[in-house]
């Protein structure tokens, strides 16, 4: 039972409605998108195109390595970092020609080549793939519309829900990657997010209850062709009034001469 209009339970499930739908559609759409648009082998490198991180990672989406030297320390970690191992053994190895640029397909994908530039190796990332995400995440917010129409309803609850659902998208990106998203592509993604589930949702909630109120104030009469009012217009009574007017039958034969 509300409260006001408060409803913490109903608000609670809403916030939680969004944001499934939000990463339902993402992991429904992004999957297909990179592998049609984006480079087969640096995509198997990161994990396939079913990979959680390119939903929640945040560095993904900038375009940026999510795995260094720091994170295999020592030279056996950086050795097993250059190449493919499975079960313990080493079962692919990338040769690298001192001053020569490797590129994709032709022993994997580096910025440089040698012992020297070991720091500069990209780590699979693929730009293209980057542009990806960011364009399906603009479609999967434009998607986001109809939830909030439907959902929401309210257009004054409109700003909330979805800077609530940006937030709880940055507190979980931070949390998978373990790091502070310093992007400016990643920012400039979420607030046109933003601005386009804001825009477009309120105005349809705003066009909603506009209609909403002209039905409430004019609703047609099907029967007799009439509207029904709010303050419907008094008919006099069947006989003759009290001061000794017509009274309705009157009325009736005067309007059909």
């Amino acid at each position: 039972m509300r409260v006001q209009g408060w409803d913490p339970v109903l608000i609670i499930c809403q916030i939680i409605s969004l944001q499934t739908i939000h990463y339902l559609t993402l992991s429904t759409l992004i999957p297909p998108f990179l592998s049609t648009l984006t480079s087969p082998s640096l995509l198997s490198y990161s994990g396939g195109p079913s990979s959680v991180s390119h939903i929640l990672d945040w560095r993904e989406l900038a375009a940026r390595p999510t795995v260094g030297k720091s994170s295999f320390p020592g030279v056996e970690g950086w050795r097993k970092l250059r190449g493919a191992w499975a079960g313990g053994k080493e079962i692919g190895s990338v040769t690298v020609v001192k001053g020569e640029r490797l590129e994709e397909g032709k022993g994997g994908p580096f910025a440089g080549g040698g012992e020297d530039d070991e720091a500069a190796w990209d780590y699979g990332v693929d730009i293209k793939r980057g542009w990806v995400i960011g364009g399906v995440s603009l479609l999967t917010f434009a998607i986001d519309i109809a939830p909030l129409y439907l959902i929401v309803r309210r257009p004054t609850h409109i700003l909330d829900f979805s800077l609530t659902l940006i937030l709880n998208h940055f507190i979980l990106t931070t949390y998978y990657s373990a790091s502070f998203p310093t992007s400016f592509f990643f920012w400039l993604i979420q607030a046109l997010g933003a601005v386009i589930m804001v825009v477009s949702a309120e105005y349809l909630c705003v066009q909603r209850e506009m209609r909403s109120e002209l039905d409430i104030g004019w609703t047609p009469n099907l029967e007799q062709g009439t509207a029904l009012l709010d303050d419907p217009p008094q008919v006099p009574t069947a006989g003759p009034s009290r001061g000794g007017g017509p009274g309705a039958e009157e009325y009736e034969l005067k309007e059909r001469s």
